[in-house]
Formats: C-alpha cells, structure tokens, sequence
C-alpha cells in the first residue's frame, strides 16, 4: 500500500484509482524529480517550467532574510491606518486570505484589496481609506496588468505623496520603472522564478503579512515543515501532497472532478486562492480538476456522482451522510493561525503539481487567458459591445447531468447583489443537481478563467453584469472602471462562444428572481 490506510478509508468508490495514481507517482519518482526542479516531470519542453520552480526554495530564502525585510515593512507604516495592496490573481488572492483571516493588531493597519474594477467598490474603498493615511501597494509581476495598473493611477490622482507608494513586482518590470520615477517609498523586488498562483510564499504574500502584522516567521516555519513532510526523503504512505494528489488525479479518472473544499468558517477565504491554484494549474486541454469553494453542505440528494468532498478532519463526523451515499471524503487540516496557514499553502502547491504530472498537463502556464485579454482589447478599441441578456430558464435547459454551473457576476463583490447571488447560486445546485461556483469580475479571468476556457466541457457560463450609476474614470486615460469592467465583461464571453462552450448573459435580475 502506497497511501496511508486511514486516509484511504475515507475515499469509498475512488480508493483504488488513488492508489494506482500513487504508485504511478511513486513509480516516475515524482516527488524527488519536482524538489530537483526536473522540467521533464512534466514536459521535455522546459519553456514556462524551468523558470517557474522557484517557489519550492523560496520559502528557505524568505525565512531568511526575514528581518531585513521586516525592518522594511515598519518603516512604511509611520502613520499609516489603512494598507490597500492592488493586484489581481495570484498578486491578491493571498493577501485577501491574510486580511480576512487574522484580525488586525492593536493599534496596527487595517488591510484591504483592490482586485475590482467596479466603480461602487472602488468608491467605498475610497471612502474608508483616507489617501494622508493611506499606503497604497501596486502588486504585479508582469507590471503591465491592466486593471493594477488603473487602480495605481486613480491611487496617485487621490495622493501624489510617494511616501504613502510602494510596490512589488518582478525585476525589470514597468512597474518598477514607475515607482522608481516617481520616487515611490519602496520597490519590493521578487525572484522571477515564480508564477503569480505560486507566488503566496514569496514578497508577494509575505510583504502584505508583515504589513499587516500577521506572524510571518510562523507562516514560514509551517511552509518548511511542509516540505520536509512532502519532500523526497518522506514516507510515501504519510506524504500529505502524495495524497491529495492522487486523490484529485483519481476524481479526474473517474469522473469525480469536481473537488468541492469543505473549509472551516475561520479560513473559508482560503477557498478563493485555492480555487485559483487549482483552476487556472490544472484546467487545460479540455481536461483538469473543478475545484468547488464557498458552497455550503447540502443534502446528500442534492449533490451528482460527480464530487469528492476535501474536508477539515474535525468534520467528517457530521459529514458521515455524504461517505454514506458514496462520496469520497478526504481530509484536510486548515486552521486559523499563521503555521496551520503556511503548511497547507506548500501542501496544496505540491499536490497541484503532482496532480499536474498524473494527468498529463502543464501545471505553470495560462495557454486560454490571453484569449480574453486580446478580445477585450478589442472591443475597447472598437468603442464598446452591445450584448443582448436572454431568458435564464431557456438557456439552463442545456444542464446536464455532470455539468458545472458557474456564474460569472461583474458586479461589486461586496455590494447588495454579493449575497443574494451567493443565495441563487445554492438554490440552482439543489435544482439542477450540478456542481456550481461563484466568481467576481474582472477577478476571475485572473484565476477560474483559465478553466472555463481549457478545462473540461462540461461547463455552463451564465455572466451577469451590473450597470454603473456613479462610474469613475481612470486616470491619464480616455476609460473609466466601468466602461472598463463592460469591456472585460464582453471580451470573456465572446472567448467563451466563440469556443463552443455554452455562455451567455442573463440579466441581474432574472438571475436573482
């Protein structure tokens, strides 16, 4: 037996194909070739692996010059009571799971994250976060992220003091041309090894952690014991990446790929950048796993023989109904301190990549993503697309069974629409019996996109895209948000009809009705 015997009691009608995976794993000495950073674990090819390995060893380096950087982070926060990082994808996601899971220190910043271009977000945020107080982070590795670098101008319109300017980006990027010409208090420079989903662990999420006054050496010191659990010189049996591995490789086998995570209330926002990692590393060649986040538990009735269910271990007690009705249960542990944090980031990250060299895909690149970016660029420079909703009920007759739901909202995430959309999107699993997700415009694109263009066809789209009564223009261009956030919207969904898969646009209010 190649997994641990307890753990694979939980996986019912999958037990034997993760086993297989396993062995197959073990077989190609998988673990030992992704630690050396072997490219051909998963392609001859070395192009975007070679240099996206980075992330293993960059744990041991930021532990190191931890104090350094430390004494860095302190330095910007001199009368500071708001710290609003701009990023997209793997740039915010991380720091959205710091903010919303550790409460703000005594006497310390309050973190937020701009990944929107919805003008009512952006405006609320504007509201809270007086600019005087304010240091505003522009966080993206490439630097030329559209909607990044819109919210850093309309920053700079509020506050032209570069004492309240910092950013973090990859070296050489236009972005640290930018701060650099306008005299930005810091440049945060990370190694360029390093994809922007396998990013959590490195200045992109560490920087926010200690701005933030989350204990940064514990969350590292949990991503180091997380390696040497999972590393090369482990035990096979009790290497927990093996095992979610070949788990999800074993979903994806048998026809279970929908992964829906079961998280504890506590570190629920793990889920999002979770969902990123998994999507966007594994949805490609019309195949990949369908990770499930932010659903509640519903009956056993309500749920395909399409799930496996990740689940904290203090809660497969109460969730003995869905192992009763035939559903693989894996356990997980997540909790809400910074070492719990640090360790399921690394366990997660490995898993991915084995699960990347099981089935046979690329687990570093975005191959459907520049899709959408060209055609919104194309209906800006064409001035706009007029899109036409139709009726919701006629278009969900295409469900079937094994199909997943997702509904695209380009509207503020924390606005009146957020919970009434998260409401819709449970009723519509417990109708249709079909795995569903929720996902935010623009942010999204930069992290289930991927998926829904390159992963398995058994997705239904329905976008929903809300009007802007109080837009805001974006700064030193001829755009606002929401003339942006239509475009972004627009451009996706043409991508995703002119690939045949079944998209379309409902209006808000069918949706919710």
């Amino acid at each position: 037996m190649t997994l641990d015997a307890e753990s694979v009691g939980h996986l019912g009608p999958i037990a034997a194909a993760a086993e297989e995976v396993a062995a197959d794993l073990v077989e190609r000495d998988a673990v030992r070739r992704m630690f050396a950073a072997d490219h051909t674990l998963w392609r001859d090819d070395p192009t975007e692996i070679s240099d996206r390995l980075g992330w293993i060893g960059v744990v041991g380096e930021s532990l190191g010059s931890l104090d350094a950087l430390r004494a860095r982070c302190e330095a910007l926060l001199v009368d500071v009571d708001h710290i609003v990082v701009m990023g997209m994808g793997g740039s915010s996601l991380f720091p959205e799971v710091l903010a919303a899971t550790f409460p703000v220190r005594a006497g310390g910043p309050v973190l937020h994250v701009l990944d929107t271009t919805d003008p009512a977000a952006i405006a609320r945020l504007a509201v809270e976060c007086p600019p005087e107080r304010t240091l505003h982070v522009a966080s993206s590795k490439s630097g030329s992220t559209i909607e990044t670098r819109s919210h850093l101008e309309w920053a700079w319109e509020r506050s032209r003091d570069p004492a309240r300017f910092a950013v973090i980006t990859d070296p050489g990027s236009e972005l640290g041309d930018v701060a650099r010409g306008r005299g930005f208090a810091e440049v945060f420079e990370n190694r360029s090894d390093i994809g922007g989903r396998y990013s959590a662990l490195s200045l992109f999420g560490i920087v926010p952690a200690l701005l933030a006054g989350v204990d940064a050496a514990s969350l590292l010191d949990g991503a180091r014991a997380a390696l040497a659990a999972c590393g090369p010189d482990a035990d096979p049996s009790a290497n927990p990446a093996l095992l979610l591995a070949s788990t999800l490789a074993a979903g994806v086998r048998t026809g279970r790929d929908k992964a829906t995570f079961v998280l504890p209330a506590e570190v629920a926002t793990l889920g999002l950048w979770l969902e990123q990692l998994i999507a966007e590393s594994l949805g490609k060649d019309g195949t990949g796993v369908v990770p499930i986040v932010g659903e509640p538990v519903g009956e056993p009735s309500v749920y395909g023989g399409d799930r496996i269910f990740v689940v904290d271990p203090g809660g497969l007690d109460a969730l003995s109904g869905l192992a009763a009705a035939g559903h693989p249960l894996l356990p997980l542990a997540a909790a809400p301190d910074a070492g719990s944090l640090g360790h399921v980031v690394v366990v997660a990250e490995l898993a991915t990549a084995l699960v990347a060299a099981a089935i046979g895909v690329q687990p570093f690149d975005q191959p459907d993503v520049a899709a959408a970016k060209a055609a919104t660029n194309k209906v800006l420079e064409g001035g706009g697309a007029s899109i036409e909703p139709v009726p919701l009920e006629r278009f969900l007759t295409q469900l079937e069974a094994g199909d997943h739901l997702a509904l695209q909202a380009f509207v503020d995430p924390a606005g009146p629409f957020a919970a009434p959309l998260a409401a819709t999107r449970i009723a519509l699993r417990d109708r249709h019996r079909v795995a569903t997700s929720l996902g935010f415009g623009p942010r999204f694109l930069h992290s289930t996109g991927q998926l829904h263009k390159g992963g398995p066809r058994s997705i239904v789209c329905v976008q929903v895209v809300a009007d802007d009564p109080d837009d805001l223009a974006i700064p030193g261009r001829s755009l606002s948000f929401g003339e942006l956030k239509h475009a972004q919207a627009a451009g996706d969904l043409q991508t995703l009809v002119a690939r045949g898969i079944r998209a379309a646009r409902v209006s808000v209010d069918d949706l919710l009705a």
